[in-house]
């Protein structure tokens, strides 16, 4: 059962050491909003390299892509190769590895990596997304791996026949319970609220599909098992009465969590949420690093995470790079 904080994608990347270290631009993360960088930046004349502890982001997760514009429809991990094939092509160093810090040194900044390496940028562009939320109840922790997961299209063949939970309300949530269908005998789609916040088109999909069951307006309370998963405690918010559903398998899918600390470190200003606070030109109050996608946040974000408006927020910090540079290097 795959873990997804320490997931590493089958997508194809650098793994040693890139001969040069010095860069104009440093992009960190290869999700949409890292890797539209990368394009832009690289499209922009300057030098640049993408370092990512996975490539393709969650979008290679996704099941299943219906609102990317031009591609109706498409599986996330088939999406984010086409991504990574265009970047590519532009010559783009795409490094696995986790960035732990970045400094200024000089002119420029320095990233540094968990393999203890150094590269350094004028400019760096971080793109590195949120992780999963957890719902920390009892029984998430020890079962991790087995029968709980992160991840359907990772684990959901693991499933076939069975009977899954899958928990949220939102796209992600709706998307991997219909894909969940074609694998496990029934799954339950449990959610908080009695509405979703998914589109309608995924929650239409879901109620007409004899498989899926909806349990709303109730919470996880705790996942039972020894070895394995075997059932959820619900507590209904209505009746304030608990259920047992006896399930072979659990899905959390309740949205993410920033990197607070990462940008704390560095740094950066955050908001309420522990989100990057960033301008209209994605820029922060460092000056030459620029926050972009679903980590982006402050006064003038608009939240709406979807792979469209990640990858437009990577453009335009790419723009916004490009300007800055110009302007540094008159000044070296």
């Amino acid at each position: 059962m795959t873990d997804y904080s320490f997931r590493l994608t089958t997508i194809p990347a650098i793994k040693e050491r890139p001969k040069e270290s010095n860069y104009d631009v440093v992009i960190i993360g290869a999700g949409p909003a890292g890797l539209s960088a990368a394009l832009y930046s690289a499209r922009y004349g300057l030098k640049t390299i993408v370092i990512a502890r996975e490539m393709g982001g969650k979008v290679s997760l996704a099941p299943l892509v219906d609102d990317y514009l031009g591609i109706p429809s498409i599986k996330g991990s088939e999406l984010a190769r086409k991504f990574i094939t265009h970047v590519e092509q532009h010559k783009v160093p795409l490094v696995i590895d986790e960035v732990v810090d970045i400094i200024k040194d000089g002119a420029r900044w320095r990233v540094e990596t968990k393999n203890g390496e150094r590269y350094y940028g004028f400019a760096v562009i971080i793109a590195i997304g949120s992780e999963k939320r957890r719902l920390n109840v009892p029984g998430e922790s020890e079962l991790l791996g087995k029968g709980v997961s992160y991840c359907a299209t990772c684990d959901g063949p693991l499933f076939r026949g069975k009977i899954v939970a899958v928990i949220g309300g939102g796209n992600s949530a709706l998307s991997s319970a219909i894909y969940l269908s074609s694998l496990a005998s029934r799954v339950y789609l449990i959610h908080r609220r009695n509405e979703f916040r998914a589109f309608k088109t995924y929650v239409d999909q879901a109620k007409r599909n004899p498989k899926i069951e909806f349990k709303l307006n109730r919470v996880v309370v705790e996942i039972l098992g020894k070895e394995k998963v075997e059932a959820v405690k619900l507590l209904n918010k209505s009746t304030s009465r608990e259920e047992l559903i006896n399930v072979d398998g659990v899905f959390i899918e309740i949205g993410g969590e920033p990197p607070r600390i990462f940008f704390e470190k560095v740094g950066i200003e955050v908001d309420g949420q522990g989100y990057a606070k960033v301008n209209p030109d994605q820029s922060t109050n460092l000056p030459g690093i620029y926050v972009a996608g679903d980590a982006a946040g402050g006064p003038h974000k608009y939240r709406f995470e979807q792979i469209i408006t990640a990858a437009a927020e990577g453009a335009k910090a790419a723009d916004a790079t490009f300007k800055y540079i110009i302007g540094i290097k008159s000044k070296v």
